[in-house]
């Protein structure tokens, strides 16, 4: 994993991690990187300064080991959320709305969107919503 600190063009700033660089631009290029407090998907690296804790405090973050067992707990979770639902993969968007408009039987699944496809899905009734890890095919890893 990578930590990145980022900034949106409203020029909020924030923290996101990847599995790599590729990711990070892969999902960038996507519009799936959208900024946790506007939404914006217009996002690039921020100027990254040391973090160097001052004398005397110490540094309140878990563990490493804390941080991926917390991590493997909201898969886990996730993942059972997930069972019964068909992944659709980038077509997620276009099988939600053939869903709701009837064309196809009701069924649950899960796929990935961009921001701006899940808006006009949810502004057009559609009910959809974000699951707490990024969504990868079946047979890969988050």
């Amino acid at each position: 994993m990578i930590v990145f600190d980022l900034r949106c063009d409203g020029g909020h700033v924030f923290e996101a991690w990847f599995a790599s660089s590729t990711a990070w631009e892969d999902q960038r290029t996507r519009g799936l990187v959208a900024c946790p407090i506007c939404g914006a998907t217009d996002v690039a690296k921020a100027v990254m300064a040391p973090r160097v804790s001052a004398k005397g405090n110490s540094n309140d973050a878990p563990p490493p080991a804390r941080v991926k067992e917390m991590l493997n707990a909201l898969a886990a979770a996730q993942a059972k959320a997930l069972d019964g639902s068909r992944w659709v993969g980038r077509k997620f968007a276009e099988e939600a709305r053939a869903i709701h408009d009837g064309d196809r039987p009701h069924e649950t699944i899960h796929g990935q969107a961009t921001i701006a496809e899940a808006k006009a899905l949810a502004d057009d009734g559609v009910p959809v919503a974000p699951l707490p890890l990024p969504i990868t095919p079946p047979d890969a890893t988050n």
